[in-house]
C-alpha cells in the first residue's frame, strides 16, 4: 500500500513504456518488505533538467536511466563515479545528501554471466563488439575490465564510428580498443572468442533479422561465445544462428537483472538483494507475454 511515507525509486527515459525495470524492482522490494515503490517516468529530452530538479524537491531516493538520457544527464549531476566518467554514460543515480551521484551498473550487468557461468582466462581472448551506440560503451568497458587481449568495435556508419572513437579521447580506456568498418568483419571473426551484439537488429517485432548472416556466423571458432544484449525474442535470430553452429550463447535478460540488482544495492545501501525474485518476475512476465502473442496473433 502506497502512503505518504512510501519512498520513491524509478526509471526515466523517452519512451519508457517498454521498460521491464518496474516489474523486477517492485518484485524485489515486495520480497524485502520495504515501503518503497519503483515507477516509470516518461521524460522528454527538453524536460530533463526540470524533471531532475523536481525529483530533488520531492525526495526521490534514486532512479535508473535509459535512452536517450544516459549521456545528457551528466551535467546535471554533482558527482560521477570513475567508471561512469570513463564510459561517458550514467545509468544509475542516487540521492546523497540532496546531491545527485551518478554511476554505471551496465558494466557489472554485462560481465556478470561471463565471470560466473563462463569463468575463464580472458587475458588471451579477443572480443568483437557489433555496433557503436550507447550500449556498446558499457560493453567496451566490461571487456576492458575482464582484461581481454583484443577488443574490436565494428560499425556500419563510418562517421558514427569515428565519432565513437573520438568520444573516448579523454578516457583512460581510449587506447584499449580498435574500431573497424563492417566490411572488415569476416577477417575479424575467425579468431573471435567473444562476439557481442549491441545493435537493435533482431529486437521484437523484427524477430527475423540478425546483424550477422548464417555464413558469417560460421566463421567463428567452435569455442566462441555469442552474447546478445536483446532479450526479446528468446532466442534472437542472432543467437539462433549461433546455436546452430554449436556456439555457447547468452541473451540480455541476465544483464538486465544484474545491472538492476547492482543499482538496487546502491539505493538501499545493502550488500544483498533478492536477485532470484527479480529474474523470476521477468521470466514469468516474458513467458506470459510470448504465449499471449502466439495464442492471439497480437
Amino acid at each position: 500500500m502506497i502512503t505518504g511515507k512510501t519512498k520513491i525509486l524509478g526509471v526515466i527515459g523517452h519512451p519508457v513504456e517498454h521498460s521491464l525495470s518496474p516489474l523486477m524492482h517492485n518484485a524485489a522490494l515486495t520480497k524485502l518488505g520495504l515501503d518503497y515503490v519503483y515507477l516509470p517516468f516518461a521524460i522528454a529530452p527538453e524536460n530533463l533538467a526540470t524533471a531532475i530538479a523536481g525529483f530533488a524537491s520531492i525526495g526521490v531516493v534514486g532512479f535508473s536511466i535509459t535512452i536517450p538520457h544516459k549521456q545528457t544527464i551528466l551535467p546535471l549531476l554533482s558527482e560521477i563515479s570513475p567508471i561512469a566518467q570513463a564510459i561517458g554514460a550514467v545509468n544509475t543515480v542516487v540521492n546523497k545528501g540532496n546531491k545527485w551521484f551518478g554511476t554505471n551498473t551496465d558494466v557489472e550487468g554485462f560481465i556478470a554471466p561471463l565471470q560466473t557461468t563462463y569463468q575463464q582466462d580472458w587475458s588471451q581472448k579477443k572480443a568483437v563488439i557489433l555496433g557503436n551506440g550507447g550500449a556498446a560503451r558499457a560493453v567496451v568497458a566490461g571487456c576492458i575490465q575482464l582484461g581481454l587481449a583484443e577488443i574490436h568495435v565494428v560499425g556500419r556508419n563510418l562517421q558514427k564510428l569515428q565519432a565513437f572513437r573520438q568520444s573516448w579521447q579523454n578516457s583512460p580506456f581510449a587506447d584499449k580498443f580498435q574500431v573497424h568498418e563492417w566490411t572488415e568483419l569476416p577477417n575479424l571473426l575467425h579468431q573471435t572468442n567473444l562476439l557481442v551484439n549491441t545493435t537493435p537488429i533482431g529486437m521484437y517485432p523484427h524477430v527475423e533479422q540478425s546483424p550477422l548472416s548464417s555464413q558469417e556466423m560460421g566463421y567463428l571458432p567452435g569455442d566462441a561465445i555469442a552474447y546478445d544484449l536483446i532479450y526479446i525474442p528468446k532466442p534472437t535470430k542472432f543467437l539462433h544462428l549461433a546455436q546452430k553452429q554449436g556456439i555457447v550463447t547468452i541473451d540480455g535478460l541476465e544483464m538486465l537483472v544484474q545491472q538492476g540488482a547492482a543499482a538496487l544495492k546502491i539505493w538501499l545501501q545493502q550488500e544483498t538483494v533478492p536477485v532470484t525474485q527479480m529474474r523470476q518476475a521477468l521470466q514469468n512476465h516474458l513467458g506470459l507475454k510470448l504465449n499471449y502473442s502466439v495464442n492471439t496473433g497480437s
